[in-house]
């Protein structure tokens, strides 16, 4: 099992985003990893970051597909791929009704017909066989009754397969990005139920004809590392409460489903309920240690290392890390070694 460093959002703190991947490089990690929400770019940040490092794979995970047309995700990777001496690694999502009709304006219906012409669109680019188009009907190339032509990149790709991971919870998206995806990325993914996804994985391989060994299980996982183990389960259960309560709608919240699916359908409900109607501390109670034991690594080394092997044990074939704390880097590349 590979181990990569997720930054997750950088939202203006005086952090050094560079400073830590260097710190990953240096312990030999695999990959470090950056994403967005509805402020900083999560390319510009990888970008930031291949700019100062040399061997460490660098990834965006995840571009929102409601900000980019597919043509622009394109252009992004085969960049940045290219100034960074393929290291890059292209990470999409369809986020949620929130960001996508909230703050990007564009609509959420039908996000998997989205995903599948998004990806599509997206390989057709890098591979630069012939001119693109598509027959849409979410992304038409060209427009139909438009002036454009069908167009190639003028550049070309430098790894026409570069890497495409998809972010996918539900059952459909997960047999969907098995399909047609080179990675999967799950957030509050719980190895000790890895079962529940393995029909829809099957399902997507079988579909898709892909190559199961060469396909990477690349769950995020948020980590807090100490001697106080109830310390770090506070430190990590806000992020927890956020995710289960508040991102995505009342009636779509994926990450709320999925944690159900795990045995806490009675705690999401109620974590959902406080965090909705403001009462955030509430919610953030409401974490249960059981909860953030499966989704998180938390607590001294001795402690940490032993849950990676089950982590190990799941099919994960890629841990993304999620932390800003140079100092937990160092903790998780012990407790790896």
């Amino acid at each position: 099992m590979r181990i990569g460093i997720h930054l997750g959002h950088w939202e203006g703190r005086p952090n050094d985003v560079a400073g830590l991947a260097l710190e990953a490089e240096r312990a030999g990690f695999d990959s470090v990893w950056t994403s967005e929400t509805w402020g900083s770019d999560a390319a510009i940040v990888a970008a930031w970051i291949a700019a100062r490092t040399e061997r460490i794979g660098v990834g965006t995970g995840v571009l929102q597909m409601a900000g980019r047309t597919p043509a622009a995700a394109a252009m992004t990777a085969l960049t940045l791929d290219h100034l960074s001496g393929g290291r890059f690694r292209l990470g999409l999502g369809v986020s949620g009704p929130q960001v996508a009709e909230g703050w990007h304006g564009t609509s959420f219906d039908h996000p998997l017909e989205r995903t599948r012409e998004y990806v599509a669109i997206v390989r057709d680019i890098l591979r630069r066989e012939a001119a693109v188009t598509s027959p849409g009907p979410y992304y038409p190339l060209p427009l139909p009754g438009g002036g454009g032509r069908p167009l190639k990149p003028n550049v070309r790709a430098l790894r026409p397969d570069l890497p495409v991971y998809v972010a996918a919870m539900g059952p459909r998206n997960v047999a969907l990005a098995a399909e047609i995806a080179d990675g999967w990325m799950p957030y509050l993914y719980a190895p000790e139920h890895a079962d529940i996804f393995a029909d829809p994985l099957e399902t997507g391989w079988s579909r898709g004809g892909r190559d199961q060994a060469a396909f990477d299980i690349a769950p995020v996982v948020a980590v807090a590392f100490g001697d106080d183990v109830g310390a770090c389960r506070d430190e990590l259960r806000p992020r927890m409460a956020r995710y289960v309560g508040g991102m995505g709608s009342r009636d779509a919240n994926f990450y709320k489903d999925a944690v159900g699916r795990y045995g806490f359908a009675d705690a999401a409900e109620r974590i959902q309920e406080a965090f909705l109607d403001g009462r955030r501390a509430e919610a953030t109670a409401l974490v249960p240690d059981s909860m953030v034991d499966e989704l998180c690594l938390a607590g001294p080394v001795e402690r940490v290392r032993d849950r990676l092997g089950a982590w190990r044990g799941s099919g994960v074939t890629t841990l993304l890390c999620e932390t800003r704390d140079v100092e937990a880097i160092g903790t998780l590349a012990e407790a790896a070694s």
